[in-house]
């Protein structure tokens, strides 16, 4: 496995267009939310140039795994369209805390190789774990001492089972029919560079 990590205007053009087809493969057609298409690629205002990805590949070089990573002090999912997850405490609007959106972790060919298994959840692969530590490290190394997250309940139980420390920001909320919350992770300024991370 490989995990890419770079800013939206420093990865390659068809590695953009893999992850907004694979977002689209799992937030549309697999989980069924409605949300901005084009082309058969689920991407939104948020992803900008300076748009950081965490991205897993496989060994054949498929998406098996993707972040987004947004600075607070700019334009954010959560702030600007679910702060009501976020219950009475404001949004957070400062370049030491990023939000963490459009995370998945779902390996499509292993899923189909197994007959589907795996693939009931948009956090169902081991890969998640890697994703979150490459996600953290990044945030480390950039003087970041929060990550907020704006996501799927099942965020929650992988966050428990890897050992983070994590906490609900607000309660739980459906979304257009999907429980959602925001949660807070805090960020280890030792935490160690995941194995393959380029």
């Amino acid at each position: 496995m490989e995990i890419i990590v770079g800013a939206a205007d420093r990865l390659p053009v068809e590695l953009l267009r893999g992850l907004a087809l694979y977002r689209h493969r799992v937030f549309v057609e697999m989980l069924g939310w409605d949300l901005s298409v084009k082309d058969g690629m689920e991407l939104d205002q948020f992803d900008r140039p300076d748009t950081v990805y965490v991205v897993a590949r496989n060994d054949d070089g498929e998406l098996i795994g993707t972040a987004r990573l947004l600075p607070t002090d700019r334009p954010y999912l959560l702030r600007e369209v679910f702060p009501q997850l976020l219950g009475d405490q404001p949004a957070p609007q400062t370049p030491t805390i990023w939000e963490l959106s459009r995370f998945a972790a779902v390996d499509f060919s292993a899923a189909a190789a197994a007959a589907g298994a795996g693939a009931s959840t948009q956090v169902s692969s081991p890969v998640a774990l890697d994703l979150l530590r490459a996600s953290l490290a990044l945030a480390a190394r950039s003087g970041v001492s929060r990550l907020i997250s704006v996501s799927p309940l099942g965020v929650e139980r992988i966050l428990r089972r890897g050992g983070f420390r994590a906490h609900r920001a607000g309660a739980p909320m459906l979304v257009d029919g999907h429980p959602v919350f925001a949660c807070w992770i805090e960020v280890d300024p030792n935490v160690e560079r995941p194995f393959g991370v380029h």
